[in-house]
């Protein structure tokens, strides 16, 4: 397995796939990266030259990608936790953020449900 960023990346698939296993980068950025360093999209990875790593790896240090991303992506929260908006106490109280519904759905963001005993009549 090759490594860019720090990341493990699979041997077998496209560039352009395997690009993506880097947190920060999804298809499109994927595309540029491979544009701007002239490799071609096909290519595996098992096929790619050093050369040609070294130059991925330049173009991807122009964006903001794993570690520090997942830094700035929670201090984002973290900030809107410490302000009190809407969208912090909903990331506090651990219910989905935009909008979604949540009295039957949103199990997802709640997690499993918890039963509530009821009083017998």
């Amino acid at each position: 397995m090759a490594r860019i960023n720090g990341v493990e990346i699979p041997n077998e698939k496209r560039v352009i796939i395997a690009l993506t296993y880097i947190y920060g980068i999804g298809p499109s950025t994927s595309q540029k990266i491979l544009t701007d360093a002239k490799v071609s999209e096909d290519t595996r990875v098992k096929d790619l030259s050093e050369e040609e790593m070294k130059k991925i790896s330049q173009e991807i240090a122009k964006f903001k990608t794993e570690g520090d991303l997942r830094r700035e992506v929670a201090l984002n929260i973290k900030r809107l936790m410490e302000i009190g908006c809407y969208r912090g106490m909903r990331h506090r109280k651990g219910l989905p953020v935009r909008g979604q519904s949540s009295k039957q759905n949103a199990r997802t963001r709640k997690g499993p449900r918890k039963t509530v005993a009821n009083k017998k009549k």
